[in-house]
């Protein structure tokens, strides 16, 4: 192993020997370096923290466990920042649209820091929802040794007995637009919701990403659900780089483990806790960072052969927290790997197989929780996130189907060009049972940035309407969204697709049953109105989201920046 280690740590000991070992050494002593230090693994730290947002306000506890555990293994940590932006403050707002940009700049961060320092490992530490795959994809383009560590889940607030989420917010803001909530009850909501750090606490996106990031193998075990004020989520963040000195050792790379078996592993499990719209769009841009062969399809395959085992917010009745107290994602594997579901053979980075890391799990969830069920008596017997076709979406699009009665219907088309309009129409009753809106405008290109359409879809449910109206969009949603709602319809409008040619009244079906996303339109009349159809002018001309709109790839191909 000291062979290896020494070989491996060329990438530092490049910069530090030979004849410019004067001028690089020097630099490195301003920081207090001393002679031993330069036959240790240089181990870059990418530290998430911020105090914009409660995700990642309680990172920095994470990043200093970490230094202290790469220090103990005998390595150098070097601190860097990646930024982050809340989804949850941006919603609903402008600035809603940097979310899916900052997924690019965080990656950007993670492989020009490590690549640009000649790091020998790094550990990614993050919160919020593109701190997961943001990181994810700076490790992979870098493809030194690498582990993440989640920042972990927040605690539930608490208002007349019920836990509280930051969904909890948004959809009492509709019930109270619809008469159903006092304006006392909503301004209680509002305060107690959020009651500290950490993320998002049902199966949202960050959770998604993380809990898919464990079955990906890697993270460490449990450590997906952890609480980011419990002891236990700073004690996994020690033990998570002292991982990674080891695996240093080995030689284990991010692309050794994520392979095209373990992302299957990963959707799996997303589709088994009931996750996040998200997890589509950004295993799309991990696969691709990766270069495993990965498709929109492939979604479809893994959920038809797996079930939803977790009840789970936003559609069931749990939290994250509730799911590690009943076993975590160790169980939820265990009982998916007992079942044939899972690639047990996958390497992990603790240079454990999973089913190595899974042997002693039982191969059934304990009998006095009810958080995860057993295979034999699922939630649904399928998967959540269904990939729907058809004339509306030749590319593919992703329809959140848990907690529905009928994922099927017909009916006319409100078409709205922006988001703020559409939540102004439902807040003020102007959208019925059986109307299926039309959100569009919104995709990479067009947003530019492909805004979550959480307040639309959030009143829609506070004011009773969440099974009875359809919402399709070019966006995104946020991982607290539930209904009738069907995203990342591909081509996008900015792009000329289909949804661009959508007018008020059109009959439009959505029908997860045959997977298909229908505009009930002959075909005739739809080449009439492309012809007439003209791109709309770039929102952007100048900035990020003027480089993104160009370079974004289809939501289809996970909006990737260099998909050439």
């Amino acid at each position: 192993m000291a062979t290896k280690t020494v070989a491996l740590n060329s990438r530092s000991k490049n910069i530090t020997e030979g004849k410019s070992r004067a001028p690089n050494r020097s630099m490195y002593y301003a920081m207090g370096y001393e002679e031993g230090d330069f036959s240790k693994p240089m181990i870059g730290v990418a530290n998430g923290h911020s105090t914009i947002t409660p995700c990642n306000s309680g990172l920095q506890k994470l990043a200093d466990a970490a230094i202290a555990g790469i220090e103990e293994a005998g390595g150098n940590a070097q601190v860097f920042g990646t930024p982050t932006i809340s989804d949850g403050m941006a919603m609903g707002t402008e600035g809603m649209k940097y979310s899916l940009v900052s997924r690019e700049v965080i990656s950007d961060c993670v492989e020009t820091c490590v690549q640009g320092q000649w790091m020998d490992g790094v550990v990614v530490i993050g919160g919020c929802d593109k701190n997961m795959p943001g990181g994810m994809m700076g490790m992979l383009r870098a493809n030194v040794p690498a582990i993440y560590v989640y920042g972990g889940t927040i605690l539930p607030g608490h208002f007349k007995g019920q836990d509280l989420n930051i969904v909890s917010v948004f959809e009492a803001v509709g019930q109270n637009a619809a008469g159903r909530m006092s304006d006392a009850d909503l301004l209680e909501i509002e305060r107690r919701a959020i009651p500290g750090t950490g993320s998002c606490g049902g199966m949202y996106t960050a959770n998604t990403m993380s809990s898919a990031f464990e079955a990906l193998g890697m993270s460490l075990p449990y450590s997906s659900t952890m609480a980011n004020p419990h002891d236990e989520k700073m004690n996994s963040a020690k033990e998570s780089a002292k991982v990674l000195v080891k695996a240093i050792g080995l030689g284990l790379k991010p692309r050794d483990i994520v392979t095209r078996k373990s992302l299957e592993n990963a959707i799996a499990v997303v589709m088994a806790t009931g996750g996040s719209t998200n997890a589509v769009l950004h295993f799309l841009a991990i696969a691709h960072a990766a270069e495993v062969e990965w498709s929109i399809e492939d979604f479809e395959r893994i959920r038809q052969r797996t079930p939803v085992l977790c009840d789970l917010k936003p559609s069931g009745k749990y939290l994250a927290v509730d799911l590690h107290k009943a076993g975590g994602i160790p169980q939820v594997m265990k009982t998916l790997l007992a079942a044939g579901l899972l690639h047990g053979d996958c390497m992990t980075i603790t240079g454990q197989t999973i089913a190595e890391v899974l042997k002693d799990i039982p191969d059934v969830p304990r009998a006095d929780q009810d958080v995860i069920r057993p295979i034999s008596n699922p939630m649904y017997a399928q998967g959540h996130l269904a990939i729907l076709k058809g004339n509306l979406s030749p590319e593919g699009c992703v329809a959140k189907i848990t907690g529905l009665k009928k994922p099927v219907m017909t009916g006319p088309a409100r078409v709205f060009d922006d988001e703020q309009s559409a939540l102004a129409a439902i807040l003020a009753g102007k959208i019925v049972a059986g109307d299926v809106m039309v959100l569009r405008y919104l995709g990479p290109k067009g947003g530019p940035g492909m805004p979550e359409m959480l307040a639309p879809t959030g009143a829609l449910v506070g004011q009773g309407l969440g099974e009875s109206v359809g919402l399709i969009t070019d966006g995104r949603f946020s991982g607290g969204t539930w209904g009738m709602v069907v995203g990342h319809v591909a081509p996008e409008a900015a792009a000329g697709g289909t949804i661009a040619l959508i007018e008020e009244g059109d009959s439009i079906t959505i029908d997860a049953h045959q997977l298909l996303l229908q505009l009930n339109v002959d075909d005739a009349e739809i080449a009439r109105r492309r012809a007439a159809w003209k791109a709309p002018a770039p929102r952007y001309l100048r900035g990020v989201q003027a480089k993104f709109a160009f370079n974004a790839a289809s939501a289809s191909k996970g909006a990737v920046l260099d998909n050439y």
